[in-house]
This record gives C-alpha cells, sequence and structure tokens, in this order.
C-alpha cells in the first residue's frame, strides 16, 4: 500500500496541470504579472469595479461620425449632369416672348445634357453643370436682356440626380434618393425610404464614402446624434440585419450561444440565460469577459500604455470576483455588447475531483493487485 500511496502522490503533482479542460484556469488568467495590465502585449486584463464598469460598460462609439463628420461650413449643392430643371420666367408686360394676355409667367422644363449645359429658349446653350442653382439662374437672366422685357428668372431642381444617395438593403423601400439643399442626414434617409425592416438595435448601418467605408448600429445614430452624420452626393448606405449574441463557456450550467432578447443585456442576465454557475464546480472568483474593447475604452482604463494603442480593437479580459457582494451589483449594470464571451473557470477542488476521478480506476486497480498479493503471501 505504501508503494500505491507514493504512485498516487507522484501522479497528482505531475498530472494536475494536464488535466483535460473548457478553458484556462483562474491562476492561468489573473497571474500577478498580468492584473490590471498589458499581458505579454497580447491582451490587457482589468478587475470588474464599478469604475471601470461605468467606463467600458456603458460606451457608446463615436468614431463613425469622426470618420464622416463634415468639418466646417457646409458646402453648397451644385447641379450636375442628368437633373432636370423647372426655368420660370416672368416679364414685365404681356407683350414679351415669353408672356401672353393670359399670363406673364412660362416654365421651361430643361435637362442637363452630357455635355453639362441647360437650353432655354432665346437664351441659348448654358453651362450647368457644376454651378450652383443662384448662378445658373443669373447665367439665364442675363442672357435673356434686351430680348425679354426685363426678365425675371427662378430655377427649381425638379429632378435631383446629381445630389443623391443610395440607400439598399434590409429597409422598406430600397432606392435612390435626393440630398436636400439644407442637408440630409441618415436618419433622415432611412425615415424617406419607410425605416428599417430590423430592430434598431440589431440593425447595422454601414455608409461607403468613396473608398472610406465604415458601420455603427442604427441605434447609435439616435444615441449618439454625432453619429447621424450628413449625407453628401455618391454615398451608398447599406442596412443589414444583424442578431447580436454572446457566448458562455466553463464552468456554467448551459454552454450556449445565446441571442439578445431585449435591446440590452447586462453581465448578470447573461449569466442567468446561461442557467447560471455550475454549483459543483464553478469558481464563483473567476468569472471572465472577454471582449474586443474600443482603443477609447482602453485609454481610459489605464493611461498609461496610451501611446501602446492603434486604431484598431483591443482584445480585453474582465475580471468578476461573485464571491463580493458588490461585484452582484457591478454584474447588473455592466452591459454585453455583440459577440462578448463569458468564461466561468472551474475551482480548484474542481480539478482535484476530476483527476480523482480520472485515476480512480487505476487506484481500484492496484488495490485489487495488492489484496490478491497479499492472498498468496498467506
Amino acid at each position: 500500500m505504501k508503494s500505491v500511496g507514493a504512485i498516487f502522490v507522484a501522479v497528482l503533482l505531475a498530472g494536475c496541470a494536464a488535466l483535460p479542460g473548457n478553458g484556462p484556469t483562474s491562476s492561468e488568467l489573473s497571474a500577478q504579472d498580468i492584473e490590471g495590465g498589458l499581458n505579454s502585449e497580447d491582451y490587457f486584463n482589468f478587475r470588474l469595479t464599478p469604475e471601470v464598469a461605468e467606463i467600458a460598460g456603458r460606451f457608446t462609439p463615436t468614431r463613425f461620425a469622426d470618420y464622416f463628420g463634415i468639418k466646417g461650413t457646409e458646402p453648397r449643392q451644385r447641379i450636375g449632369v442628368g437633373d432636370v430643371l423647372a426655368v420660370n420666367i416672368w416679364e414685365a408686360d404681356e407683350t414679351g416672348i415669353f408672356s401672353t394676355a393670359y399670363g406673364k409667367k412660362t416654365t421651361v422644363e430643361t435637362i442637363v445634357d452630357d455635355t453639362g449645359r441647360i437650353f432655354v429658349p432665346y437664351a441659348g446653350r448654358i453651362r450647368a453643370s457644376g454651378r450652383s442653382v443662384e448662378a445658373v439662374r443669373e447665367a439665364v437672366e442675363q442672357e435673356l436682356v434686351g430680348k425679354a422685357v426685363r426678365p425675371q428668372v427662378q430655377i427649381i431642381v425638379s429632378g435631383n440626380q446629381t445630389n443623391s444617395a443610395v440607400l439598399v438593403g434590409d429597409v422598406a423601400k430600397a432606392g435612390k434618393y435626393p440630398i436636400s439643399v439644407a442637408g440630409t442626414r441618415l436618419l433622415d434617409l432611412v425615415a424617406e425610404a419607410g425605416g428599417a425592416r430590423g430592430k434598431a438595435y440589431e440593425t447595422e448601418v454601414t455608409l461607403k464614402r468613396g473608398d472610406r467605408k465604415a458601420s455603427t448600429l442604427l441605434e447609435d445614430l439616435i444615441d449618439q446624434p454625432r453619429n447621424n452624420v450628413r449625407l453628401v452626393k455618391g454615398d451608398n448606405i447599406l442596412l443589414t440585419t444583424k442578431p447580436r449574441t454572446f457566448t458562455a463557456f466553463g464552468a456554467v450550467n448551459k454552454t450556449t450561444l445565446q441571442h439578445f432578447p431585449t435591446e440590452t443585456v447586462t453581465m448578470a442576465e447573461a449569466l442567468a440565460l446561461a442557467g447560471g454557475l455550475n454549483d459543483l464546480a464553478a469558481d464563483a472568483s473567476a468569472v471572465f469577459l472577454f471582449r474586443f474593447e474600443e482603443p477609447e475604452v482602453v485609454a481610459r482604463l489605464s493611461p498609461k500604455d496610451r501611446d501602446k494603442l492603434s486604431d484598431f480593437p483591443v482584445p480585453v479580459i474582465y475580471r468578476l470576483n461573485l464571491r463580493d457582494a458588490k461585484a452582484w451589483f457591478v454584474a447588473r449594470y455592466f452591459h454585453m455588447r455583440d459577440k462578448d464571451m463569458i468564461y466561468v473557470a472551474n475551482h480548484p477542488t474542481a480539478e482535484l475531483g476530476k483527476f480523482l476521478r480520472i485515476i480512480q480506476p487505476a487506484l481500484t486497480a492496484a488495490r485489487s493487485s495488492q489484496i490478491i498479493a497479499d492472498d498468496l503471501d498467506n
């Protein structure tokens, strides 16, 4: 039996670290050299305190606005090829070339041709493409001086083909929509198209402007008005319904890929959706959340590492100790995000129990062999 005990102790010391498992242990994720800082330049590790939760849990990105925001004075719209113009001409006398006994106003419908010009009777061909409405109005009026009786000219863009944006995807009515002279914002265009088919918190808005492209959630356009950017001609917008999900692994009662049932899901609600912690295996002090975090958040959480950050999302691990009563309140208002991963580590005693279950058959066989050997000796 002494030999069996020696073998048991040797195997216990050498084998616990090599046990099969569903993820890293709490000690591997919370080594002293990575607590609250950068780990081998691979990821950040933060304890989920009320201060950390306030910064990270309720963060709403505004990079979309920074990327597409128009700086300075808004540019005036320009007429372009394909635009339909209504040229209204008034004369001071009914004997003029455009007026009659029934009225002094005449409307001329014209289209900007592929050379960028319009044709107005008696004024001839006038360049319109690339010019403002007021510049074209003055040009037409100037050409009619001496031909019409004190002419007054008004130009209305009745078919705005140049200053327009295209909206497609999960909207009620996809199409090409004109941009108002007063300025059209992203939400204005979505509303004009009948709104999104999906829920606002599950609808991703992708704006492509030239060779630049970025995405944000439709609800972020409302929560952060800065993200509701002004559109410019040639913008292309795609609305896509993408249900948000999170995953739960480790010592939970239900390993799952879970859809967000409501607009917001807290970490406490996420753990409940995963069936809670496994009483026989979970280490309540080692609940981890894995996330690709926005660099602005990491810079606020760890100012000393600001210079190490780029414009790309940063891998971050948040640790929550549910043995501390305050942690339950933190979990109550820390908001989950799309593709977050929750991992609950096994308790050390659960690892020992697992090891004992694995070697139990060997111990039983050794015990049986020892009994047979003793019987033979006797």
